[in-house]
This record gives C-alpha cells, structure tokens and sequence, in this order.
C-alpha cells in the first residue's frame, strides 16, 4: 500500500519574509494592531502553516499622530507609596505613544509567539526610519 504524502509544509529554506511600512496617521489603534499581528504571523501568506514562523517585519512611522480611544485612560505611576516623595501619575498615550501601540501589538499574540514576533516590529514617532535598504513596501488598506 503506497502512502505518500502530497501535503505542502513550509519549511525554512524558501523563507522570504518581506518588510511593510505603515503609516500611523489617523488610524485606529485596534485595527492597526490587528493587521500588524496578522502581519507579523504571516497569515497574509499562500504558504502559512501554524506551527512554522513565515512572518515579515512591520514599520510603523508616525505613531504620535495615531487615533486613540481619549476616554480609556492607562496610566504610569511612579513611586507610588514613598515617603517623602510626590507621587507622579501620568498618562501613557500622550507621552509615550509607541509603548502603547506596542502594548497593543503583544496583547493580540499568543504568550508563545510574543518573544519572537516583537522582535520583528519597528515603531518610530516621525517619518524618518533606518530600514530604507530592505525597500519597505507601502500599506495603505488599514481600516479608518
């Protein structure tokens, strides 16, 4: 009895892992997090498969201009309980947009995939980014 196997699995040696730029002006903090996981698992591929990683590298720029929910509030507070000292709260989407995009991003991920995945994600508050050499391409389908 003749049992051959016809089903594709990827393997590491025809990896190609592409490099996407997204601009975050006026996006939706959810809907962006959602296609950067998605992006970063490399479920947009022909050849996924769960248990291989086929994911690509996403650039975010502009991520201070990025669209958030202003009535959920997350705040850091420092020293908090010291005596002696003024107890300082403030608010992590306005003085630290990319901890919360990034927050965002690694909560939409398995704990298994986080440590690998995060690796491959690159936020920067401007246009100016280093990775010009790998030839990002441009996305510009993400959801208003």
């Amino acid at each position: 009895m003749n049992s051959s196997n016809k089903t594709f699995l990827p393997s590491l040696n025809n990896e190609t892992r592409n490099w996407f730029i997204i601009d975050c002006q006026d996006q939706n903090l959810g809907r962006l997090a959602s296609t950067v996981a998605t992006l970063l698992k490399g479920k947009i591929k022909a050849h996924y498969y769960p248990s291989e990683d086929m994911g690509d590298y996403i650039i975010l720029i502009n991520a201070n201009l990025i669209s958030i929910n202003k009535t959920s509030k997350h705040y850091i507070v420092k020293n908090p309980g010291r005596p002696g000292s003024s107890l300082k709260i403030r608010n992590v989407t306005d003085i630290i947009p990319k901890l919360t995009i990034e927050r965002t991003v690694r909560g939409m991920l398995s704990v298994s995939e986080r440590k690998n995945l995060m690796k491959r994600l690159r936020v920067y508050n401007d246009d100016k980014h280093p990775h010009s050499t790998q030839s990002p391409i441009k996305l510009s389908f993400i959801g208003r």
